[in-house]
């Protein structure tokens, strides 16, 4: 935790490729007028130094209250039940409060969906990104608005010196979520949590997003869970992806085995999701129905109700997450029947 501040500016090094997030056996639930809700089940996976992995799914499927988790930022309501969640050798399930004041920044950093919600409008962009520098490092006021602009520099702002003096309102959508990068990477921290980054951008724009992100993560070696609904963008950036459904984890693997051979009916339909060039005519596919809350999860198999796969025993038993190769598994009852074909509805 002794970490001293190196310019941003400086070429960054490659930080290996060994784990450096495990999460095990995740639970969390929160506190509601009915009782203690489950939200999250059983959700186990790792990050490795320098990779992307993409978290995805379907709004309440619980993708952003698993990154609130490692982030320890679950409020009073919401509380880990079970499991374990380990970062870089220490166990922050064990940490206190202040103990992860200093992780976060430094150690994670988190990137949230809507920037005008999360950057203060009364304060300029410059005095926002100090404070952060003036926290973990003890720099002078001078030293952290010259690092502020580096910084905004480096998320490919133009004039960055000037629009250190800018407020939120005076930036673009587009600039804005520039700032909340440059914001995450003021102390170059080992994991990104990047949710829903590219909402409510333009295609453009989205696409320079993502490609700033990838560029960050390969010069300072930083790992990113990049949480999404949008399989497509899982396609142009990360190396691995989660699929979560109501809650749970229901498939993992490479990008490349999950796109060309899917073994779960709901990241099946979720690819068919994704607009073709060569079909702009079609009609766009869409999942029918919608995931269910946390109050009325199905029994069984949770995306059974909706799924075109589903059998008898799908709505009376739980599917476990199976290691179908050393890379891939699936949570499907059908995944091992030889001639099975998620979404065929066969």
């Amino acid at each position: 935790m002794n970490k001293t501040y190196q310019s941003i500016t400086d070429p960054g090094c490659e930080r290996g490729g060994s784990t450096l997030l495990q999460v095990d056996d995740l639970m969390i639930s929160f506190t509601t007028l009915r009782g203690q809700l489950k939200v999250v089940e059983n959700v186990s996976f790792s990050l490795q130094r320098g990779e992307i992995v993409g978290l995805v799914g379907e709004s309440g499927s619980g993708k952003s209250v698993t990154a609130l988790a490692l982030m320890r930022l679950l409020g009073q309501e919401g509380r880990i039940d079970r499991g374990t969640i380990n970062l870089d050798g220490q166990d922050i399930m064990s940490l206190t409060a202040a103990e992860m004041l200093s992780i976060r920044g430094r150690e994670v950093a988190m990137i949230f969906q809507e920037p005008m919600t999360s950057l203060n409008p009364v304060y300029t962009v410059g005095f926002q990104i100090a404070e952060i520098l003036q926290e973990h490092f003890g720099m002078s006021r001078r030293e952290t608005m010259k690092k502020a602009a580096d910084l905004l520099k480096l998320v490919g702002i133009p004039d960055a010196q000037q629009r250190i003096y800018d407020y939120p309102h005076q930036l673009s959508g587009g600039m804005r979520q520039r700032v909340m990068i440059a914001m995450a990477m003021a102390c170059e921290p080992k994991i990104l949590i990047a949710d829903e980054p590219t909402t409510a951008l333009d295609v453009t724009i989205q696409a320079q997003i993502l490609d700033l992100i990838n560029d960050l993560r390969s010069r300072f070696g930083t790992a990113v869970l990049l949480i999404t609904h949008d399989m497509g963008v899982i396609a142009s950036i990360a190396q691995r992806v989660i699929v979560m459904y109501a809650g749970r984890m229901v498939e993992e693997g490479p990008v490349q085995d999950i796109f060309a051979a899917p073994r779960h009916p709901y990241t099946q339909l979720l690819l068919r999701t994704i607009p073709r060039v060569k079909q702009k005519l079609a009609r766009l596919e869409v999942i029918e129905g919608t995931t269910p809350s946390p109050t009325h999860f199905p029994p069984g198999c949770r995306f059974h109700t909706r799924c075109p796969d589903a059998v008898d025993r799908c709505s009376s038993e739980q599917p476990a997450l199976t290691q179908i190769s050393p890379t891939h598994r699936v949570a499907c009852l059908r995944s091992d029947e030889p001639h099975f074909k998620p979404g065929s509805g066969k």
